[in-house]
């Protein structure tokens, strides 16, 4: 069992940034892909990003070029860089890591983009 948690979101005005992190309980991000995901109210869930345990990265259109995956596989931590934050930017944010013995999501943190 991997247990994760997200934090660092927060309310933001737009143009604003924030850092999240998602905790691992284990060491998992050596040997797997993170990706993250948000919901925004009444949307589906979207991937937003995602990186390998090579280190390659890949970003929804979305947020390409204004969002930042990376992590730190001594700390079993991954982050996700949020600038130049927009309205439509709203949502729910998960961290997700499939491993031979499951998918694991973390609880998810609000991110909310308002003046």
């Amino acid at each position: 069992q991997v247990q994760l948690v997200e934090s660092g979101g927060g309310l933001v005005q737009p143009g604003e940034s924030l850092r999240l992190s998602c905790a691992a309980s284990a060491s998992v991000f050596s040997v797997a892909a993170i990706d993250w995901h948000r919901r925004a109210p009444g949307k589906q869930r979207e991937w937003i990003a995602g990186i390998t345990r090579d280190g390659f990265t890949d970003y929804a259109n979305s947020v390409e070029g204004r969002f930042a995956i990376s992590k730190d596989n001594a700390k079993n931590t991954g982050y996700l860089q949020m600038n130049s934050l927009k309205p439509e930017d709203t949502a729910v944010y998960y961290c997700n890591v499939v491993t031979r013995t499951g998918n694991y999501w973390g609880q998810g943190t609000q991110v909310t983009v308002s003046t």
